[in-house]
């Protein structure tokens, strides 16, 4: 009987250690897991920023195809401007943004609206 009492009392002491063992190995795979995880959402985030500003530059190259020497900076703002717009920014928040006139907001907004305006005329009508 006592020999079995120290058996027992042997393997749960062996367990136990086993036990302590075993999580470190899992803390270590969840780390590394998360690491992944973590620079994953990353470089997703930095993949959908650079594919909106390709999207905003195909809009500004389509609809401002005669100007050709447009400086980085104003393709910037543009780019700044139009992201705010399809944000659902007003144009005084924009121009609150920018730090630009409202009038000035308007008229760099002008060519990228003028379709729009025309798509909510045509359902407007035939509705």
């Amino acid at each position: 009987m006592e020999w079995m009492l120290a058996l027992l009392l042997g393997t749960a002491i062996v367990l136990l250690i086993v036990s302590f063992v075993k999580e470190d190995k899992g803390s270590k795979i969840e780390d590394q897991i998360e690491h992944l995880s973590i620079s994953f959402m990353q470089e997703l985030h930095q993949v959908k920023n650079q594919l909106r500003d390709i999207e905003l530059d195909a809009e500004i190259a389509a609809k401002d195809a005669q100007q050709q020497n447009r400086s980085n900076s104003h393709q910037q703002l543009l780019r700044e401007i139009l992201d705010l717009h399809k944000r659902g920014y007003s144009v005084e928040g924009i121009a609150l943004e920018t730090s630009l006139e409202p009038h000035e907001v308007d008229r760099l907004l002008s060519p990228y609206l003028d379709g729009q305006v025309e798509e909510r005329t045509k359902v407007a009508n035939d509705a």
